[in-house]
């Protein structure tokens, strides 16, 4: 009897043990599944990028407070990159300590370049030369007062893979002041309206290309405004993402009211450019003939008036009639010269071939 009570006694408490350690059990699974480590592998995996080599183009002006910090965050950026790539910083013809900064950099990284102007040429000759000196099958452009973040490079590339050509960044909310951000909302909205590109930020400095964006597109003047525009004029597909925008930390901002003005005059410019550089007859023509028209109405009235008898001596709408008819006769002089320069100035290169077999 005593070994049975002591079997009976023994069973409970295995049974209370078991349950114990079950409920450990299923506490250590739960925990688990709460608190997984991070899977690098598949980190990595999300940011893999299909581009063998990235080159960022930087223009810079008088920034040498920012320079060092800019080239830590780029570098802490591109880690997040499992892929290779190289910076190229170009000087602007920097007045300050900027050169010397950037040799400090590419003493001792050489994944950075520099190019150093001996004048201020402005951003459009600068963005030229970087996209000459770049080997990398994407290109990246940012501007060097660390208002971009470089951590938006990845987003941009991961739009490009998508299919798109070009990548624009829309920095939705503008750390800048009150007066930058209305003008720039003005001359966005005109450049919608011109261009006929439904994008919201055509001048933000970051922005992503494939290599043959840069090769073909021409940048000139203060052109580097409308880089959306001349691509989409070739043909490239393009898109935009919202991209974070900080305040500015160092230096002091190089937006003038002048190039508010100068913005719209090269506005003027690119459309033409875009839409008749290869017609100009186009343009030109249809000046001509509606100046010619007008002209040749209001002296077809005058006309009129003078078979009734009504004199034209002291009539000034017969010298403006007159003058529209020669208006309009030299604007069609000018459309048919265009013509014939166009035509001997033809090239097959500046046909963009997407694919072939």
């Amino acid at each position: 009897m005593e070994k049975n009570h002591l079997v009976e006694e023994k069973e409970p408490r295995q049974e209370a043990q078991k349950q114990k350690t079950s409920g450990y059990k299923r506490y250590s699974n739960r925990r688990k599944r709460y608190h997984r480590k991070p899977n690098h592998s598949s980190q990595s995996e999300k940011n893999k990028l299909s581009f063998k080599k990235v080159t960022l183009v930087i223009p810079l002006f008088n920034e040498e407070e920012s320079i060092i910090p800019l080239s830590h965050e780029i570098r802490k950026a591109m880690s997040r990159l499992n892929t290779n790539y190289e910076v190229i910083l170009v000087d602007d013809g920097s007045t300050d300590t900027s050169l010397q900064k950037l040799k400090e950099i590419t003493r001792t990284d050489n994944r950075f370049r520099y190019l150093s102007f001996r004048k201020n040429y402005g951003k459009s000759a600068a963005l030229h030369v970087g996209f000459k000196a770049a080997v990398g099958d994407v290109v990246v452009t940012m501007d060097a007062d660390l208002q971009d973040d470089p951590q938006e490079i990845l987003n941009l590339l991961k739009k490009l893979q998508e299919g798109y050509d070009l990548c624009s960044g829309w920095k939705k909310k503008r750390q800048d002041p009150f007066i930058k951000k209305v003008s720039s909302k003005f001359f966005n909205f005109v450049t919608r309206i011109m261009s006929g590109i439904k994008i919201h930020d055509f001048n933000c400095g970051l922005k992503a290309y494939r290599k043959e964006v840069v090769e073909i597109v021409k940048v000139y003047g203060e052109l580097h405004r409308y880089i959306p525009v001349l691509a989409k004029w070739q043909g490239f597909s393009i898109t935009e993402i919202p991209v974070m925008h900080h305040p500015r930390r160092y230096g002091k901002t190089k937006f003038g009211i002048t190039r508010f003005f100068k913005g719209f005059i090269d506005l003027v410019t690119v459309v033409f450019v875009t839409r008749y550089i290869k017609r100009p007859m186009h343009f030109f023509g249809f000046l001509g003939a509606l100046s010619f028209l007008a002209g040749f109405i209001i002296l077809g009235y005058l006309t009129v008036l003078w078979l009734q008898g009504v004199p034209l001596s002291n009539r000034p709408m017969l010298f403006f009639g007159m003058l529209l008819i020669i208006v309009g006769i030299q604007l069609f002089a000018v459309g048919l010269l265009g013509e014939v320069i166009a035509h001997n100035a033809m090239d097959e290169r500046e046909y963009v071939i997407k694919d072939k077999s």
